[in-house]
C-alpha cells in the first residue's frame, strides 16, 4: 500500500519507495501512478466507475526513493507544471557519496547531455549543442571512515534543476559518486548496496488555495543508517 502524507481533492503527496516507477510502467511492474488509483478508489476520493486522474508532475529514478507530489485534476497538473518550469518547487535531497568533498557547502554548475539510447548522462562542454545547463548546492553533513568502503559523506542536496540522473551524473565527475551507484561508480561502494539517494523534503504552492506546503521523511535504511546525523534528528 503507498504510503500518502496527504490528499484532497487537487493533490496526493506519497512517498515513492526505491525500485518503483514514479510513472506508469511497462508490463507488471509496481508503479506510482498505479498505487495512487488504487488508494483513491479504496478511499473513495474518486468518482465512482471512472477511472481517476493522476497527473503526474515530476519524476524520481526508479532507485531513489522520496517525497512526490501528484496532481488529482487537469487543472492542478497545470498549475504545479507551472510551479516545476518557474524553479518554484524546491527539492531537497539527502545523498551519500563515496568520498569527501573539497568544500562543506558549494554549488555545482555543468551541462548534462543524454546518451544515444537515453539511458546515460554525462558531462558536456557548456558549447556543446544539446548540453543542458544543470544546477545544484550542497551541504556536507557528516563523513566517516566506513572500514573497505573508505571515506563516505552525508550530504543535503537543494536541487536547483531537474536533469536526468543530474545529482548521480555531478558527483560522479568529481569524483564522488553515490553509494550504490552501479551505472555512474566505480569501486566496492558504489556497488555496496542500495543507491543511497532520497527526496527527503518537497515545497511547493498548493494550486487551488495558493497556502505554502512543505513534506519531509527521513532518509532511512542502507547507508544511511551508518550515520548518526538522522539517529540523532
Amino acid at each position: 500500500m503507498v504510503q500518502v502524507l496527504y490528499a484532497d481533492k487537487d493533490i496526493l503527496v506519497a512517498v515513492k519507495p526505491a525500485g518503483v516507477e514514479s510513472q506508469a510502467a511497462k508490463r507488471f511492474a509496481p508503479d506510482m501512478v498505479s498505487e495512487i488509483r488504487k488508494y483513491l478508489v479504496i478511499h473513495k476520493l474518486c468518482t465512482p466507475g471512472k477511472e481517476p486522474y493522476v497527473g503526474v508532475i515530476h519524476r524520481l529514478d526508479k532507485p531513489v526513493s522520496g517525497v512526490m507530489v501528484y496532481a488529482l485534476s487537469k487543472n492542478a497538473a497545470a498549475a504545479l507544471s507551472r510551479q516545476v518550469q518557474d524553479r518554484k518547487l524546491e527539492k531537497i535531497y539527502g545523498a551519500v557519496v563515496c568520498g569527501k568533498p573539497e568544500k562543506d557547502v558549494d554549488k555545482l554548475v555543468d551541462y548534462l547531455e543524454k546518451s544515444v539510447d537515453g539511458n546515460e548522462s554525462y558531462v558536456v562542454d557548456h558549447g556543446g549543442k544539446c548540453g543542458k545547463r544543470a544546477e545544484l548546492s550542497y551541504e556536507a553533513l557528516e563523513s566517516l571512515e566506513d572500514g573497505g568502503n573508505g571515506i563516505l559523506t552525508l550530504l543535503r542536496i537543494r536541487l536547483e534543476t531537474g536533469r536526468h540522473h543530474q545529482i548521480r551524473v555531478q558527483f560522479a565527475s568529481r569524483g564522488l559518486p553515490l553509494f550504490g551507484d552501479r551505472k555512474y561508480g566505480t569501486g566496492a561502494a558504489a556497488a555496496a548496496g542500495p543507491l543511497a539517494l532520497c527526496a527527503m523534503s518537497l515545497s511547493f504552492v498548493h494550486p487551488s488555495t495558493g497556502k505554502p506546503m512543505t513534506f519531509s521523511v527521513p532518509p532511512s535504511g542502507g547507508a544511511f543508517s551508518k550515520f548518526k546525523f538522522f539517529q540523532d534528528a
